[in-house]
C-alpha cells in the first residue's frame, strides 16, 4: 500500500511525523531530524541529530539544548524543501521564535500550530493566520470556560497591585515561567515600573541572586520590591529575605481562581475557546485534529460542520477503523 493513502502528518510513539519530508515536528524522542515549533522543554527535546527552527527562536534554542547541537534557522514565511515537501514556519505568538508549520505536498497543505496565542505580546512577534486544508491544533484552553479579557492592560494591573503593596512595605513575588512568560512581564510592565524589577536567575539574569545575597550579607530584607521568580524561590534559604511578602502568579489558569496564591493575572500565553475557532474559521481547513483537551472541541466543530477529530486519529490502527470516512478523510493525499 503507497503510504500517501496514510495521512501526510501522521501521530506516532515519537510525536508528528511528515514521511513525504522525512522529518518529525516537535518530537517526544530523540530523531534523526526535527522542526521544532519553539523552545518550550516539552517542544525542543535534547538528542535528535539535526534541528530546524525559525531564526529568532535559535538561540533560545541552544541556550536550552546546548550550543553544541547541529541546529539551523530559517526566517519566517521563508520556503524550505524538504523532501517531497515544502516547509515554512509562521509566527504562533507564543513567545520569542514561536511557529507554526506549514507542510506543502502537491496540492495539499497541512498547518501544525504548535502553542500560540493571538492576544498582543510586546516580547515576540504577532501571531499570523495560515490557510491550510488540514490544521493540527492546539487546545490547552479549548473549552468555552477560559476566555480572555481583550482589554487588560497587564502592566497597569501589575504595577498597581505593586504600588498598592509597596504603600504596606510588602514585597510582591509574582510566579510566571521563566521563559515567555517571565521576558512578556517585563516588556508589559517597563512603561509602569517604579524601580528596577529583581529577576530570578532562571529568567536569564541574576538581579535577585545579587539582591539576596547582599540582603543576606548585611542581614536585612527586601521591602517594597517586585520580584520576579519561580515557585521554587519560597523553599530556599532566600525566603528569609523576602520580608514580608504577597505572591501572584501570571497565567490563564488563574480565571476563576486564584489557586492558593494572593492574587493572579489571567496572562496566558495560549489561545482561548474564542482565538481557537476563530483561528480555525481563519485557516479555512477542511479537517482539524486537535491535541489536549479535545472532547468539547472536537463536538463543537462538529455540530458547526467541520470534520474534526482527536490527534490520536493519525495513528495508524486508529483512522483505519474510521473505514469508509477515513478514505474521504484523506482522499486528496493519494
Amino acid at each position: 500500500m503507497p503510504f500517501f493513502t496514510q495521512p501526510l502528518l501522521s501521530w506516532t510513539e515519537k510525536g508528528l511525523y511528515c514521511k513525504a519530508g522525512e522529518f518529525y515536528i516537535d518530537p517526544h524522542r530523540a530523531v534523526d531530524f526535527a522542526l521544532i515549533t519553539h523552545a518550550h522543554s516539552d517542544h525542543a527535546r535534547r538528542g535528535s541529530r539535526k534541528y530546524l527552527c525559525e531564526s529568532s527562536g535559535l538561540g533560545l534554542l541552544k541556550v536550552r539544548l546546548g550550543q553544541q547541537i547541529n541546529a539551523e534557522g530559517i526566517p519566517y514565511r521563508e520556503p524550505v524543501t524538504l523532501g517531497e515537501t515544502k516547509v515554512s514556519f509562521h509566527s504562533a505568538g507564543h513567545i520569542l521564535g514561536s511557529a507554526q508549520v506549514r507542510v506543502e505536498w502537491r496540492n495539499e497543505v497541512w498547518v501544525a500550530s504548535g502553542d500560540y496565542k493571538r492576544n498582543p505580546d510586546p516580547s515576540c512577534e504577532p501571531f499570523e493566520s495560515v490557510k491550510c486544508d488540514t490544521f493540527v491544533t492546539e487546545a490547552t484552553f479549548g473549552t468555552p470556560k477560559y476566555a480572555w479579557d481583550k482589554k487588560t492592560e497587564f502592566g497597569k494591573d501589575i504595577s498597581e497591585w505593586w504600588k498598592n503593596m509597596q504603600s504596606r512595605d510588602l514585597n510582591c513575588v509574582l510566579f510566571g515561567y521563566s521563559l515567555g512568560k517571565a521576558q512578556r512581564i517585563l516588556a508589559e510592565l517597563e512603561p509602569w515600573a517604579m524601580r528596577p524589577i529583581l529577576i530570578h536567575e532562571s529568567a536569564t539574569t541574576s538581579a535577585l541572586e545579587v539582591a539576596i545575597q547582599k540582603c543576606l550579607a548585611e542581614k536585612t530584607q527586601l521591602k517594597g520590591e517586585m520580584i520576579l521568580a519561580p515557585p521554587s524561590i519560597l523553599k530556599t534559604d532566600w525566603a528569609s529575605a523576602l520580608g514580608n511578602y504577597v505572591t501572584a502568579f501570571a497565567s490563564g489558569w488563574m480565571q476563576g481562581s486564584t489557586r492558593g496564591y494572593d492574587h493572579g493575572f489571567v496572562m496566558s500565553d495560549h489561545a482561548d475557546w474564542n482565538d481557537i475557532n476563530q483561528t480555525i474559521d481563519e485557516s479555512g481547513a477542511k479537517r482539524v485534529f486537535v491535541q489536549h483537551r479535545n472532547g468539547v472541541l472536537i463536538r463543537h466543530l462538529r455540530s458547526r460542520g467541520i470534520e474534526a477529530h482527536p490527534i490520536e486519529t493519525l495513528q495508524g490502527s486508529n483512522y483505519f477503523k474510521l473505514g469508509g470516512q477515513t478514505l474521504d478523510l484523506f482522499e486528496g493525499l493519494r
